[in-house]
């Protein structure tokens, strides 16, 4: 049976670590591109269904073998799996990969529901193995600039925080649309960035209540009915008396490609991010003082693959598992409790 490094190994070998990937569509290729341009990492092996995917991967790295499925990665020789698959198959193949004793980075939703993450979690925990998801805005040097001002206190007492997330498109893949295979809807899609780029930036305080509308077509749907909402809206109240509000779509017309933004609103003052001519990559950052307003960044900001970037340093560098990951936990039980099917 192959080798693979421990821990220990890991963070005194000079050697980069070795990668599998696990579904190289669009997104699954962004991300090993970003993985392999940090120089600390090396692509072994490569998995798609689909042979065109598969060829464009390997163009990425040449030295990588083409294999046949998740059974076929865990025979190679591995430190961690890259995994970019339909999201109903998450949850398993996350835990198939942390049980093989490997690190696990994955694209977002982790699990459907809260009951599927924390699973992920415990295996993780179990065998202290590194894991991470694609929560990408988190990384945007805007995201990160506005979370440093309200943890320095510069905003004072941030009471209310709005988050918009609003597709003038809607995904064009059909199991999107198949609520047993996605979770759901925008919320689970986009929302899910919403939740976390809020809770993140403030710190993760604990929630008190939960209050949603969901609507498909127009029309309000229930949030344990089989259709897919394309329109959401929810409030989150903190215990700490702070309020969020989110509001996340489908197909919107916005009159742009998309409306993405993220204000704080604190005693002090306030600061938002909001996306640039309708755009899905560029981003500027605000101060808000009364009613003056602070340049703080703007574009151009490369950020799309630093989620998985950084995770294929911490893993050269030897890390295992990490206690942040019980906050995927956190994100996951607000969108069950949105959705209506919070565990009591």
């Amino acid at each position: 049976m192959n080798q693979m490094l421990t821990t220990d190994d890991l963070s005194q070998s000079t050697r980069p670590v070795r990668l599998g990937f696990l579904g190289v569509g669009w997104i699954g290729r962004h991300r090993m591109k970003a993985v392999l341009e940090t120089g600390v990492a090396q692509a072994v092996a490569v998995a798609d269904p689909n042979p065109d995917m598969l060829a464009a991967a390997l163009e990425l790295s040449p030295d990588a073998r083409a294999v046949d499925g998740l059974d076929a990665l865990l025979r190679e020789d591995l430190d961690g799996v890259v995994i970019a698959t339909p999201s109903a198959q998450h949850a398993e193949e996350s835990i198939r990969v942390l049980s093989s004793g490997r690190a696990v980075f994955c694209q977002k939703p982790l699990g459907r529901t809260e009951q599927e993450v924390q699973a992920v979690v415990d295996a993780a925990r179990k065998v202290d193995r590194l894991l991470s998801i694609d929560l990408s805005y988190r990384f945007t040097e805007g995201m990160r600039q506005i979370r440093d001002l309200i943890r320095s206190g510069s905003l004072g007492t941030v009471f209310a925080a709005d988050l918009v997330f609003h597709n003038a498109y809607g995904p064009d893949k059909p199991w999107f649309y198949d609520k047993a295979l996605s979770g759901g809807g925008c919320v689970i899609d986009l929302g899910v960035h919403l939740v976390d780029a809020a809770l993140w930036s403030l710190g993760f305080p604990a929630v008190s209540n939960v209050a949603s509308r969901l609507m498909s077509g127009g029309r309000p749907i229930s949030g344990d009915s089989d259709r897919i909402e394309d329109y959401a809206i929810a409030t989150i109240d903190l215990e700490n008396g702070t309020n969020i509000r989110l509001a996340c779509s489908w197909r919107l017309p916005a009159g742009q490609e998309a409306v993405i933004s993220a204000a704080f609103y604190g005693t002090e003052g306030g600061a938002r991010l909001s996306n640039v001519n309708g755009s899905f990559y560029d981003f500027e950052a605000e101060w808000l003082k009364g009613t003056s307003r602070e340049h703080l960044v703007g574009p151009p900001d490369d950020w799309g693959g630093r989620a998985a970037a950084d995770w294929a340093r911490r893993l050269s560098e030897g890390a295992g598992y990490d206690p942040e990951a019980d906050r995927l936990v956190d994100v996951a039980s607000i969108l069950d409790r949105i959705y209506g099917r919070h565990r009591t």
